[in-house]
């Protein structure tokens, strides 16, 4: 009987590794474009330049410029601002708005939010995904004063929706407008205001 031929050694599979690199380099580099603002547009060829990779690969994870930069910012939101379950709405909003206050303040994110913005006012796809993330970060916020409801921390007849857009408002007012601070103590006040409201 012949002998048995060795088995060739397995080489760990590189591929998925190499790909994920890939993937994450080009969110970097969309973080990057969108905080160095600069009036520009962010492209696929700009990307695919910031990146150092064949703009190929960008469509490989992505349909479109839009979804690359919703990711971005999605994946930045999601590290930044927690949603907090500390058994208490008061605490749970001055939680989530003091992360989010401060997420937005600081300079790379406010920049990024900024040319974001700009992207969207000329590209109706952006503005599309846009209201995605919008829509993401309000059923966040809506999870927190849901569980309120469910502790019975809030009337029956709470507006949750009104509720979401008063803590939003504040936010985008002062980001847009630039007129007082988003600042620890003004998170903290909005939500001792929204928690009195709601009982």
């Amino acid at each position: 009987m012949p002998p048995t031929p060795p088995v060739p050694e397995r080489r760990p599979h590189t591929g998925r590794r190499r790909n994920e690199a890939a993937r994450q380099a080009i969110l970097a580099a969309a973080r990057r474009l969108l905080a160095a603002g600069g009036g520009e547009p962010v492209t696929v060829d700009s990307l695919a330049r910031e990146a150092g990779i064949g703009k190929q690969t960008i469509y490989r994870w992505w349909p479109s410029k839009g979804a690359v930069l919703l990711e971005a910012l999605t994946s930045t939101a999601r590290d930044q601002v927690s949603t907090p379950d500390t058994g208490a709405l008061e605490s749970d909003l001055a939680a989530f708005l003091c992360d989010l206050f401060q997420a937005g303040t600081a300079p790379d994110n406010a920049a990024m939010l900024g040319t974001l913005l700009a992207e969207a006012a000329r590209d109706p796809q952006v503005a599309d995904l846009l209201r995605d993330f919008t829509r993401t970060r309000r059923g966040d916020l809506r999870t927190i004063v849901e569980r309120a409801r469910e502790r019975g921390e809030t009337a029956a007849g709470t507006d949750v929706d009104l509720l979401v857009d008063q803590a939003f408002g504040v936010y985008w007012f002062r980001f847009l407008s630039g007129h007082a601070p988003l600042t620890p103590e003004v998170a903290r006040t909005l939500a001792r205001t929204l928690a009195l409201g709601a009982r």
